[in-house]
């Protein structure tokens, strides 16, 4: 039997934060015993019950649990990992952010998973060869594991996570549902519906339009060219796949395009004038008003913010581009982000325990359970396999009291999101289209019954076949001052937030813009970003290039 460890770790604010492992008897069968880890997952998430149904019955059919310890949101995961690493204690399993990975991995804190991994074929070929070698270190092994980058068959998200041009679905009602494809049509379409209707319900003007021009999240502002030109979201850059070269969007025709645009429906009002004065927490209260009736955004980002809004002031995603002809690449399949993964640490007694527990979460009988439940109970399946949610069955799937108690989704462990593995169904309720649909507004329902789709992921094109180097900002996320081509990145920032509010509100849009890129070219070493960008790009190519031996 495993011997009990503690490993306390004593945080600046005094919060104390106990991994404990051991081996416990299953509470259903007591002759069984359950192999017990533990794990950190650097990110705020409830718990779940200490009995949680779903989470025993895993036990009984693996031999394995794990209790897993959160963030709380008092505590910093920089200040949790750095004890650890000063004390040489950790939990079995570890899943830090990014910029915490190349810490543990620098103090030895995990076990090469390769070396191990032979015997537990769901794990071995849950990424491709190429897939796999993305995520090895210079050393040639595999430390981590993402968990959040592989899908079966084909993406079933029903709500578009990423970046949209967004219009409330009472706009789109207004105007008949149009269809709605350029930024002429897009900025025309909220200059008729402001002009007729000045004054939202609840007595308070209209926004038109909105920005989140904050530093530290400065995206709705900076990246929609590449949207507009009909590229996916790279975030660092646009990449010409034929030429497998990093683009740089802030120059491009299309971005001054978008400024100039931007620059013209500010000096007629549609644009919020306190936009660039806009914390990020004044901005989510202006969505929370009901008022802002478009913006560009992310929807991960302004998603809490728009869940107290009624029906009609929820938002639709549209995927606007410059000029018609162009084919727009919003939605894209989850991003392969290799920047961080769930690790086993030096610190678990049981190394090949612990693979055999993530090779079992990889099992299609384990899958269902953690994202489905228990069938004729949590779900139910028609004659043709269908799986479908009675009224109860749905109203317990949004309870969140019944879900701390007959949830347990493992959700930072290794999965497959896309399809289930029968081949038929979604790999969760929230994915299945036809449960989706059922959830839906009245308001909801027309606006998609109108353009012939069922979830807003359908509002806008398929997505393509992520391309090897993809996303390139998870490459660049890693970057510091310590190089010239981070230092690019950092001066090439700051410029940007220098100027491009004052391009916005120009009253002398061609001097400010030519003043703007002046001071861009000659002040940052771009030449270096990209050149760094493209070896990654060759990099990433070769790999997937490679044959799987």
């Amino acid at each position: 039997m495993k011997k009990n460890r503690i490993l306390s770790i004593a945080l600046a604010s005094s919060i104390m934060i106990s991994f404990t492992g051991c081996n416990l008897k299953s509470n259903k069968n007591k002759t069984k015993e359950i192999k017990v880890f533990t794990s950190f997952l650097s990110a705020p998430s409830d718990s779940i019950s200490e009995d949680n149904k779903i989470q025993q019955l895993i036990a009984e059919k693996t031999g394995a649990m794990c209790k897993e310890t959160w963030l709380n949101g008092k505590s910093e995961a920089e200040s949790i990992i750095s004890s650890m690493i000063i004390s040489n204690e950790y939990p079995d399993f570890i899943y830090p952010e990014a910029s915490d990975y190349q810490k543990l991995l620098n103090a030895k804190a995990f076990i090469p998973i390769d070396e191990y991994w032979d015997d537990y074929p769901n794990l071995k070929n849950y990424f491709s060869e190429s897939e796999w070698n993305r995520i090895r270190e210079e050393d040639g092994h595999i430390y981590k594991i993402p968990s959040f980058s592989k899908c079966y068959m084909y993406d079933t998200n029903t709500v578009h996570n990423d970046e949209a041009f967004w219009v409330q679905v009472k706009v789109l009602q207004w105007a008949g549902y149009p269809q709605i494809t350029t930024l002429d049509n897009y900025f025309d379409l909220l200059e008729r519906y402001v002009e007729e209707n000045p004054i939202g319900e609840n007595g308070e003007k209209n926004i038109a339009y909105e920005i989140l021009a904050d530093e530290s999240i400065f995206f709705c502002l900076d990246n929609p060219p590449q949207f507009l030109d009909g590229y996916p979201n790279d975030g660092a850059c646009i990449v010409d796949a034929e030429k497998m070269e990093a683009i740089d969007y802030n120059t491009t025709p299309t971005a001054e395009k978008w400024f100039r645009k931007l620059n013209e429906e500010y000096k007629k009002g549609i644009i919020d004038p306190e936009c660039f004065l806009l914390t990020p927490e004044q901005y989510y209260e202006k969505i929370k008003s009901g008022n802002v009736l478009g913006m560009v955004d992310q929807y991960w980002n302004f998603r809490s913010a728009e869940s107290v809004l009624s029906p009609e002031c929820k938002y639709v995603p549209l995927g606007i581009v410059i000029e018609d002809g162009i084919e727009e690449h919003y939605h894209s399949q989850i991003a392969f982000d290799h920047s961080s993964g769930i690790g086993i640490t030096v610190s678990c007694d049981d190394v090949d325990a612990a693979l055999k527990f993530l090779n079992d979460l990889l099992d299609p009988e384990i899958l269902n359970l953690r994202f489905w439940g228990i069938e004729g109970t949590d779900y139910s399946v028609d004659e043709n396999g269908l799986f479908y949610l009675t009224e109860e069955q749905s109203k317990n799937n949004h309870n969140s009291k019944y879900s701390k108690d007959n949830r347990c989704l493992y959700k930072y462990f290794p999965y497959y999101w896309g399809m289930n593995q029968d081949g038929i169904n979604a790999y969760s309720p929230s994915n299945q289209s036809s449960e989706f649909y059922k959830g839906l507004s009245d308001i909801m329902k027309e606006c998609f019954d109108a353009y012939g789709v069922q979830t807003y992921v359908e509002m806008l094109n398929p997505a393509k076949e992520n391309a090897p180097w993809y996303p390139m900002w998870s490459y660049t996320s890693t970057f510091t001052n310590s190089t010239d081509y981070g230092k690019a990145k950092n001066d090439m920032d700051k410029i940007k937030y220098k100027y491009l509010p004052k391009v916005v509100m120009s009253n002398d849009f061609d001097t400010v813009w030519n003043e703007y890129m002046k001071e861009y070219s000659e002040n940052c070493n771009v030449q270096a970003y990209l050149d760094e960008l493209n070896a990654e790009i060759k990099r990433c190519n070769d790999l997937a290039n490679q044959k799987n031996e």
